[in-house]
């Protein structure tokens, strides 16, 4: 996951001077970091990151925005956490942030979303939105056949938020359930690179795309070896179905072989691996490949049409059912 921390710490450190834009920032971290709990009556903010950065961030802009304090409490790595945690908790203000940012509305009812105003909000901070997302709950992928950035969502109505936010940039994300959890995927190469952009994550999105295009470079070339390598074994089973055909036509016609027909079906066994341009050279006067390939194939038509009058194995009889595919 070395792109995804890359990605959030440079995201951490970008500079943001719209207030709207901070304020929706701070209300898509807290919606899906984890946000409100009820703790003895109480109204508790918690939001709990994976960097460090991205928790300095966000109790920074709780006291610039909304005057509160928080405290950060780091949860060490061991049993199934391989990576610190950091959460950061607001108690004593915890209802006051909570109407403020949109977790909770006007009669204190829970929004499983994000706040109204922050969904019908313009494109700044439609882009506020899914680096707040992200920083809480995001992870991209290596490029690949399965690429993706990815967010985890709280609940169905955040991932339709965000898809919502996605749209307003130009980006086409799913929205979809795996094993109980609502995900928000956007897949497609260039629809990731633009949400990195929009995000802000500058230096990352360049590394990324840099990956993507090595990737596709080597696998354009992987292909074309193989494709390479497919029609040099179709073109070394033509050569020796058709060897083993001129020699059954031999064999039917005997000594009825008109000369020039002769001549192309001995080039044909004395070179198996040849091309018919490569016959044609070989012979004595030069023939051209189409001249080649039309005296061998009457060849063996002139022998099949024996083989059927006689009563006699015609020139396929021999071959093996891969070669009789070619």
């Amino acid at each position: 996951m070395a792109l995804t921390a890359e990605v959030k710490d440079e995201l951490a450190q970008i500079k943001v001077t719209r207030t709207s834009c901070r304020k929706a920032e701070v209300s898509a971290m807290l919606r899906f970091s984890g946000g409100l709990h009820i703790i003895s009556g109480r109204v508790v903010i918690e939001a709990e990151l994976d960097t460090e950065s991205a928790a300095a961030r966000l109790r920074r802009a709780i006291t610039d925005l909304y005057g509160h304090t928080s405290e950060l409490i780091v949860v060490q790595a061991g049993g199934l956490r391989k990576h610190h945690r950091y959460v950061v908790r607001v108690v004593r203000d915890g209802e006051s942030l909570a109407r403020q940012t949109g977790l909770l509305d006007s009669r204190g009812r829970p929004v499983r979303g994000l706040a109204p105003e922050v969904v019908s909000a313009g494109v700044a901070e439609a882009e506020a939105v899914w680096r707040g997302a992200f920083l809480a709950h995001g992870s991209l992928t290596e490029p690949g056949r399965s690429m993706a950035l990815e967010v985890t969502c709280p609940g169905p109505e955040a991932a339709l938020a965000l898809v919502g936010a996605a749209r307003r940039l130009g980006v086409q994300g799913k929205s979809r359930e795996v094993r109980g959890v609502d995900r928000v995927v956007v897949r497609d190469g260039e629809a990731i690179s633009e949400v990195l952009r929009r995000m802000g994550a500058v230096t990352t999105r360049a590394t990324w795309e840099e990956r993507r295009a090595r990737r596709e470079v080597r696998g354009t070339a992987n292909r074309l070896a193989n494709f390479d390598d497919a029609n040099l074994r179709r073109s070394a089973r033509a050569a020796v179905a058709a060897g083993a055909r001129v020699q059954r036509a031999f064999e039917i016609l005997g000594d009825e072989v008109p000369e020039h027909l002769r001549q192309a079906g001995e080039l044909r066994l004395a070179h198996k691996q040849a091309s018919l341009e490569e016959l044609g050279q070989l012979a004595d006067p030069q023939l051209s490949k189409d001249a080649v390939a039309g005296r061998i194939r009457r060849l063996l038509s002139t022998a099949d049409k024996k083989a059927l009058e006689q009563g006699l194995p015609d020139t396929e009889a021999g071959l093996s059912p891969d070669l009789l595919d070619l």
